[in-house]
């Protein structure tokens, strides 16, 4: 339960000004501009665009912010995975600790109130060192913001699958285009995650090559086993250099199958194609042709100032810009990728500013959703649960 929140005057998605009454984590009233009673705290918004309050669908937590500590990897995916592997051998479970919090809260303070997290199996005599900090984490900051950690690995020991998923991971994740055996590999996780009742979370096709299965078996597999819990494929790189036809096809079999798809545009965008100098690959996945096949599509923000990824801030409505440049979608799709699409992949319920809806709420100074994504100003109130947990205001002087 939380004391009621009167907002005032904040701009809607659709242009109008409202006031809204949040109580109890929802948002009970929504009204024109100086009709509903006072009473409860105020909140005045004039100035900001108020959006549903993005989630974060795809994180690495356990990887932020050692860009500085790795050293400078050559910028490909393996060399990436190998000076990850290298740092990760010293990393001890505080470091994982520091270094996650402070990119969480660099994720709330952009506007993020949930977030789901991959955690490594990490090298060494303690492979769930990193699960754990993580595990401690999500229960210390559970007031502000939700968050879901996927097991990741690559043909770890069964054995050792069961431990981290025992230990109360939300989701099984992997990289099945990374097994020796991919096909092997997605049977395994369906069987297992099946097994447990968690859902399953994969790094699908992260590469250009348009014979990547990792999607196909994913989607072949849930459909025979009748896999009943939350699946979503990540990066699924490989859709975007198919022909169209192909493209389409196997987007319509993953919609068949309920499988949601994470798109990644920041780190793709940077990892993919460096071996093809000209006419180099945008390294995104076929988002049109999945939205055209109703398959529910989310966008996140991947790794942040890792060896994967020496730059990005946590900030969704990066995320969603590039949607917009490099992804060719419209800035309404592109936001709801980064809101309610990611929402729907964490199982969370509707929010926005709207009567009945979770009061998850981002306010961005700006009057329009194109000015919003264009200058991705600072100038962020977040609520979550109808209740203030972050405020940002910048001092701008200019002589």
């Amino acid at each position: 339960m939380t004391s009621p929140l009167l907002l005032r005057g904040a701009r809607m998605p659709g242009g109008s000004e409202c006031d809204l009454l949040l109580e109890d984590g929802l948002v009970r009233r929504v009204a024109p501009p100086g009709t509903l009673p006072t009473g409860p705290a105020e909140l005045d918004l004039s100035g900001y665009l108020l959006l549903p309050a993005p989630a974060e669908p795809h994180a690495h937590l356990d990887k932020a912010l050692t860009w500085d500590l790795v050293g400078t990897p050559p910028g490909d995916l393996s060399s990436a995975v190998a000076a990850w592997r290298t740092y990760a051998e010293r990393a001890d479970e505080r470091d994982v600790a520091d270094r996650a919090r402070r990119a969480l809260d660099q994720l709330v303070a952009n506007g993020v109130t949930a977030v789901r997290s991959h955690a490594d199996i990490l090298p060494g005599d303690d492979p769930l060192r990193g699960l754990r900090a993580l595990l401690r984490l999500r229960d210390e900051v559970r007031s502000r913001v939700t968050v879901q950690i996927a097991v990741l690995h690559v043909d770890a020991p069964e054995q050792l699958l069961r431990e981290a998923l025992a230990m109360g991971a939300d989701l099984l994740g992997g990289c099945p285009h990374l097994s020796a055996d991919p096909a092997g590999a997605v049977e395994e996780a369906v069987s297992l995650a099946a097994e447990f009742g968690v859902g399953l979370d994969l790094h699908a096709d992260e590469n250009l090559d348009p014979a990547s299965q990792d999607l196909r078996l994913l989607a072949a597999a849930v459909r025979r086993r009748g896999f009943t819990g939350p699946v979503t494929a990540g990066h699924c790189v490989s859709l975007g250099v198919m022909e169209p036809e192909e493209a389409a096809r196997v987007a319509k079999e993953t919609a068949r199958a309920d499988i949601a798809v994470v798109t990644l545009p920041l780190t793709n965008l940077g990892l993919q194609g460096r071996d093809q100098p000209s006419s180099t690959p945008r390294g995104l996945t076929a988002v049109r042709a999945l939205l055209d096949a109703g398959v529910r599509l989310a966008a996140g923000g991947d790794n942040v100032r890792d060896p994967f990824n020496p730059v990005g801030r946590g900030d969704p409505l990066e995320t969603a810009a590039l949607l917009v440049a490099a992804g060719h979608l419209t800035p309404p799709e592109a936001v709801h990728a980064v809101t309610a699409g990611a929402r729907s992949v964490l199982g969370l319920p509707e929010a926005g500013p709207y009567e009945g809806a979770v009061a998850d709420l981002l306010a961005v100074r700006g009057a329009s959703l194109s000015e919003v994504l264009g200058t991705a100003s600072p100038d962020r109130v977040v609520i979550r649960a109808g209740r203030l947990v972050s405020r940002t205001t910048v001092v701008r002087d200019l002589y």
